[in-house]
């Protein structure tokens, strides 16, 4: 569904270039115009990048930062991407404490418990501890989307929460559900896989498909890089 869409759009910008740009401009101008009669909570919009390829995550941090030079304030929960104090997997959430310390509106809440095993492989089976850790974050992202407080929240890995059964699909919707009931933010969610119906709560969806990957060829997840 959502490529005979993607093609449709497609066929509709190069029928408007094609006339020169005139109509391409007229189309902008009106959408413009029709955005400024938008009340705020509809200027609002619940994003997905999703899918199987890298830059998901990359993808969410890079509007945060957006975001945040833009004066918003900003809030994100990750799942299943936990911080014990001392061993950081995750090398953005360096900077982004820093930018939160000197002033800026950003506040980052990691959830879930270590994986990474000593020899460097990962520990992929769900234990109780990472139920629970992900209960927090669902905890988390509830009453940020309750408090008004922020103009984006960003919840990281939420989408591939329910694909690894740390969590029900239900409590995720019930999340999205709060949101579309006050639409007061911009809301982005990332993950892999979607569970049928979740594409049509969603005003963007992007996939992040591989196409190639440097990893087949071995070369691993790298500092500053990957994480």
């Amino acid at each position: 569904m959502q490529k005979d869409k993607d093609i449709q759009n497609k066929d509709i910008i190069d029928e408007l270039q094609k006339t020169g740009g005139t109509k391409y401009n007229e189309k902008i101008k009106q959408t413009i115009e029709n955005y400024k009669k938008l009340s705020d909570k509809e200027k609002n919009c619940f994003h997905i990048p999703y899918g199987y390829g890298r830059g998901k995550t990359t993808a969410v941090m890079g509007l945060a930062i957006r975001a945040i030079g833009a004066g918003k304030k900003v809030a994100i929960v990750q799942f299943d991407k936990g911080y014990d104090g001392q061993n950081e997997h995750y090398s953005e959430r360096i900077i982004l404490r820093k930018l939160s310390e000197i002033g800026y509106p950003i506040e980052i809440y990691p959830t879930g418990c270590e994986r990474m095993n000593k020899d460097g492989t990962f520990r992929f089976k769900n234990q109780e501890e990472d139920f629970a850790e992900a209960e927090r974050g669902l905890k988390i992202a509830k009453e940020l989307l309750q408090s008004n407080k922020y103009d984006v929240i960003i919840l990281d890995e939420a989408v591939a929460a329910v694909a690894y059964h740390l969590l029900k699909k239900e409590q995720v919707e019930e999340l999205i559900d709060i949101y579309k009931n006050n639409k007061n933010c911009e809301f982005i969610m990332t993950g892999h896989k979607l569970w049928d119906g979740l594409e049509e709560k969603a005003d963007l969806i992007t996939e992040m498909r591989k196409v190639k990957h440097y990893f087949d060829a071995g070369i691993p997840a790298r500092e500053g890089i990957e994480f």
